[in-house]
């Protein structure tokens, strides 16, 4: 597969497990009072804040918990005080790990990273190591058979998109600068151009291809990483094939 890692198909895959463990509502909710303490309550001039409470919207977060968690952030209701932290680390046969994380308590967090690490053929790193393997980019995912290439091409290039091509046999992926992510996904919208998934990630410049024992450890740290409560967003240059997924899910 070319373009996003594999672990974002993954990922989606999970969605609904996660929502029945409320997971997802949990991860939403933190981002949103986190953004809201950071930026303001207002998503007009809070595209961070704008952002959280779009995913929280397609994800049915209810209404009044985005509300109560704005509050929360902006300090009119008590809250808990989420700190942003963020690890870098190596999984199995080398692959890079980059691990983004809103935490009570960072003391707990670090320990709980480091022995999941360890746990399944990783390690641990210094702030640093890999994120230079990594590129920011905005990231959208949209389905096939939503849109035809040609009208998805006019509305996102002309809004700044810096590339459009197939993610897999199912999807396109949309690729921006963070910058002109907000303008590609209020172009789509006006174009009535529906995505699946839409956020601000990390992109591997290149892919370490694992197999055997090594992309089945890989699988397995990077979803022990994910169910982590702590734990925001995983990212990996690891390319796993699709028969260790479909074994591992």
């Amino acid at each position: 597969m070319s373009g996003h890692s594999k672990w974002a198909n993954i990922k989606r895959k999970k969605g609904a497990e996660d929502a029945k463990r409320g997971k997802v509502f949990t991860r939403i909710t933190k981002e949103i009072i986190v953004a809201a303490r950071m930026g303001g309550g207002d998503p007009n001039a809070n595209p961070r804040l704008r952002n959280a409470i779009q995913n929280a919207k397609s994800n049915n977060l209810p209404k009044d918990k985005v509300e109560r968690a704005i509050k929360k952030g902006t300090g009119e209701l008590e809250g808990v005080n989420y700190e942003e932290t963020s690890y870098e680390g190596y999984g199995p046969g080398g692959a890079a790990v980059m691990v983004e994380s809103l935490t009570d308590n960072k003391n707990r967090t670090v320990s709980d990273i480091r022995n999941i690490f360890s746990k399944h053929g990783g390690k641990l790193g210094e702030n640093g190591c890999v994120d230079w393997m990594f590129d920011k980019k905005g990231w959208i995912a949209v389905k096939k058979t939503d849109v035809d290439e040609e009208t998805l091409m006019s509305a996102a290039l002309d809004a700044g998109a810096e590339d459009i091509r197939e993610e897999d046999q199912n999807n396109y992926e949309i690729i921006t600068s963070p910058d002109a992510f907000e303008d590609v996904k209020a172009a789509l919208d006006e174009a009535g151009i529906p995505y699946e998934n839409a956020e601000v990630s990390m992109l591997p410049q290149t892919y370490i291809n694992l197999s055997g024992k090594e992309a089945e450890q890989m699988y397995r740290l990077m979803d022990a990483l994910d169910d982590n409560d702590d734990v925001q967003k995983v990212y990996t240059n690891a390319d796993i094939p699709e028969d260790v997924i479909a074994e591992m899910q």
